[in-house]
């Protein structure tokens, strides 16, 4: 064992059982705080459970499980790049009469960030982001390929952690009837508590500007809690969050349930 790692691990040995659990939770904290920053250089693996209810004029339930790898490579000492992929599951149940119900793959939406590695208290990332129409059921996707920018800025003050992402989509080819035109707009806040815990709210605002006016927007408010917790050596952190739509397209649902669990892979 190296000198150094030795020495840390005999002043480990000595140091206080108090001192240890505060070591300890300083350390989850930070990391917690790490899972808050989307252009962070840490591996992680999301699954993203959202309910929505009273959906169309059936007052269904539609389920999206999101499965979002991101996975960071360093260009060089001054740039990161941050690779983030949503991977939705729908179960879609009718909607409306005579209107069929739907499983399985909606569309596939990679987003590159490009973002400095050396950032102070303001933390930026930019790149492309993409969707491909890989949904298995045409209920399911838009049936278009689409691109356009996207960008993340944030600041950690203290336990504060607070910024947005945004990007807007046009299609630019595929089999679709209908033209893209959208904007994701998703403010977050978050404020860490002792032991891994946290207060969050990360709603997912929507703009379909080839909608008429008054279906444009979604936009959903609330918020929830999260913890970060080991199993064995390695780190998950949980989420549970809920939100009402205050402005949203006619028949889209109401109300919105999120849990996630994100598995952690530090270096």
């Amino acid at each position: 064992m190296p000198l150094l790692a030795l020495t840390a691990a005999l002043a480990l040995s000595l140091m206080p059982h108090a001192q240890q659990a505060r070591a300890a939770d300083a350390s989850d904290t930070e990391l917690a705080k790490k899972t808050q920053n989307p252009v962070a250089d840490l591996i992680s693996v999301p699954f993203q459970s959202n309910f929505y209810f009273n959906t169309g004029t059936k007052d269904a339930t539609v389920y999206v499980l999101n499965v979002q790898p991101v996975i960071p490579f360093k260009l060089n000492e001054d740039w990161n790049l941050i690779t983030r992929t949503i991977m939705p599951i729908i179960n879609q149940p009718s909607l409306f009469p005579h209107m069929e119900s739907a499983f399985g793959m909606g569309d596939i939406n990679p987003t590159l960030f490009f973002s400095p590695a050396k950032s102070g208290a303001f933390i930026w990332g930019v790149g492309p982001t993409f969707t491909f129409p890989t949904a298995t059921d045409r209920l399911l996707g838009a049936g278009k390929y689409s691109i356009g920018p996207a960008a993340v800025a944030l600041t950690m003050q203290g336990p504060w952690v607070i910024g947005a992402l945004v990007n807007n989509q046009w299609s630019v080819a595929g089999w679709g009837h209908k033209d893209v035109n959208s904007m994701v707009l998703q403010p977050f806040i978050n404020y860490n508590l002792p032991h891994g815990w946290y207060l969050t709210s990360s709603p997912v605002m929507t703009a379909n500007w080839t909608a008429r006016a008054s279906d444009q927007w979604t936009v959903p408010v609330g918020g929830g809690v999260g913890k970060l917790f080991k199993i064995g050596s390695l780190p998950v952190n949980t989420q549970l969050q809920g939100f009402y739509a205050a402005d949203r397209p006619k028949d889209a649902a109401d109300w919105q349930l999120r849990f996630q669990i994100q598995l952690l892979f530090p270096k």
